[in-house]
């Protein structure tokens, strides 16, 4: 089943730490992106077409790049990641349980994180 993704716009960091710790959420799932990147952009368009979890059991949080790089920095610096783009962060309890980028940005990456 395909739900969609609603893309939250990340405005502060210190709410995707809340979010990830509420029960029965596995996990808030952050799309780092750069809307002048082709990659970027197909990487978006293959996510959202396969995504099928609901948004109450991995919020998606998306980031664009060009008008948030401070923030992008913050998640970089916050949860020891390297800055990618386009990249995928799954964070769960307040830490980066995982994080992949290019062409491994794809639901079954983040399945595998959520059954790892």
């Amino acid at each position: 089943m395909n739900f969609g993704i609603p893309l939250v716009t990340i405005n502060q960091l210190a709410e995707i730490d809340e979010l990830s710790n509420k029960p029965r959420i596995n996990g808030v799932l952050i799309f780092k992106h750069s809307t002048r990147c082709s990659v970027s952009f197909f990487a978006l368009k293959h996510l959202i077409s396969e995504w099928n979890f609901h948004e109450t059991e991995v919020p998606v949080y998306f980031l664009d790049l060009l008008s948030y790089r401070a923030i992008s920095n913050q998640i970089a610096v916050h949860y020891g990641v390297e800055h990618e783009s386009p990249q995928i962060l799954l964070i769960k309890k307040g830490k980066c349980v995982g994080n992949a980028s290019h062409n491994f940005v794809s639901v079954n990456t983040v399945q595998g994180w959520l059954n790892g």
